[in-house]
């Protein structure tokens, strides 16, 4: 297997470890009355809310984990999602400039996804 450009490393550890801790973050505060109050500010209802920042943590865990082994379809699997659930936020979050950092992260990640490094990387790692 072609060796892991450090972008892809950073990227798939930084996936997994903050999905991971928010993950652990978010079942402890299910609960506090001061994010359900941010919550209930929504037009979705928090269940829904739930359900959605649940699965895309485990997306960001599993597509991190899958970018470390090559595996083209983490990156486009976290890329998909997180366009989807920035569009979604975008119309549902009483708190738009607050998205304003996460898209500029966003945009900065997918630019050293789709660099030439990783682009051969995956490629590599599908033929094998």
């Amino acid at each position: 297997m072609k060796k892991r450009p450090t972008s892809i490393s950073v990227i798939a550890w930084i996936l997994i470890i903050t999905g991971v801790l928010s993950l652990i973050g978010t079942t402890f505060s299910l609960n506090n009355p001061e994010v359900i109050k941010i919550m209930e500010k929504s037009p979705v209802p928090i269940f829904i809310q739930n359900i959605i920042m649940y699965v895309g943590l485990i997306i960001t865990i599993t597509s991190g984990i899958a970018m470390l082994k090559g595996l083209n379809w983490g990156r486009y699997t976290y890329v998909i999602w997180s366009i989807f659930s920035f569009i979604f936020s975008l119309l549902t979050s009483p708190m738009k400039m607050a998205m304003i950092p996460g898209l500029v992260i966003l945009l900065i990640v997918i630019f050293f996804l789709f660099r030439s490094p990783a682009n051969n990387y995956f490629v590599e790692g599908e033929r094998e």
